[in-house]
């Protein structure tokens, strides 16, 4: 592992094998490359520039958070710890790869929910990966694309095919593609292959028609989720820095209570966000809303739980 400048909300560094907390920040900057000049991108940045941005609300966590209606940690601090980055070795990115979804299994193995920081969309997968012995999971995928390419030019672990991987997984029981919308990688043939698996896709149109609830309805009261966020699902008006914006992408509210709701209506298990690229970000306004996306999420689950063991004491 390496170690960053700054961790995430300032927060000391820790070695992955001593994680003690209930969300651990990793960063997996390198996926599978389509070409090595892919290797250097500035999508592998993304991970110290989410942290560098996040490093302020670290100063503010006892203040009143207008979007929680509440203090952003209910004591002052958040029961989060930074492993820092997976190391990537571009002349073997087969072990990289590997590296990453040990990565992810070790802070599983520690009770940990992972937060992990890409890297491009192919980092998806490989986190996935290692939630072998922790199923079964049901994903919901916030991304303009669907990501069901079986292959590219031989390459079946890119960026194009993370969720037809994912779909291949026996712990992974159904997936939700939500903000669907314009042109990409997708053939027909994709499209028909992931219905056919009894997944779904609710386009960013309908959610916008018919409320979050719509996306929310597709999972399992009482389950257990991974969210896999690729910044392309937003609007561009809330995060430029994508290799591939698109008009009409969900807002910030509309994936924050995405986020939200999920933790309210079962177990957020991971979640991991892919395809910000620090170079195209407009200052450095889409690595802010990651930022807030992560507090609202963990602030949320550690309140729930904060509020459950209190309601158990006074039963108790």
């Amino acid at each position: 592992m390496i170690a960053p400048a700054t961790g995430f909300l300032a927060v000391p560094v820790v070695p992955i094998d001593t994680v003690h907390a209930r969300f651990a920040v990793l960063g997996i900057p390198h996926g599978v490359p389509y070409a090595t000049r892919n290797v250097g991108a500035s999508v592998a940045s993304a991970p110290q520039a989410i942290r560098e941005r996040s490093a302020r609300f670290g100063r503010m966590l006892a203040h009143h958070d207008f979007d929680l209606g509440r203090p952003l940690a209910a004591h002052g601090s958040l029961p989060l710890v930074d492993c820092g980055d997976v190391e990537s070795d571009p002349f073997d990115l087969r072990a990289s790869a590997a590296r990453a979804t040990d990565a992810v299994r070790t802070v599983l193995a520690a009770g940990a929910m992972p937060i992990v920081l890409g890297g491009d969309d192919s980092v998806t997968a490989l986190a996935l990966a290692a939630f072998d012995a922790h199923g079964p999971l049901s994903v919901l995928q916030i991304d303009a694309h669907i990501d069901y390419r079986d292959e590219v030019n031989g390459i079946r672990d890119g960026y194009s095919s993370p969720m037809r991987r994912a779909a291949e997984m026996p712990w992974v029981r159904r997936i939700v593609h939500c903000g669907a919308r314009g042109v990409g990688s997708a053939r027909p043939a994709d499209v028909r292959d992931t219905l056919a698996r009894g997944n779904a896709i609710v386009t960013a149109r309908e959610l916008r028609a018919r409320g979050v609830e719509r996306v929310l309805g597709e999972f399992p009261p009482g389950g257990r989720y991974y969210i896999a966020f690729d910044c392309d699902g937003v609007d561009p008006a809330v995060m430029p820095g994508t290799s591939a914006p698109l008009p009409g992408g969900l807002s910030y509210d509309e994936a924050a209570d995405l986020l939200v709701g999920l933790a309210r209506r079962g177990t957020v298990a991971g979640i991991s966000f892919a395809e910000y690229y620090p170079a195209l970000d407009l200052n450095g306004i889409t690595a802010l809303a990651i930022a807030r996306l992560i507090l609202v999420l963990v602030a949320t689950i550690d309140g729930e739980r904060t509020a459950t063991a209190a309601a158990t004491n006074r039963s108790a």
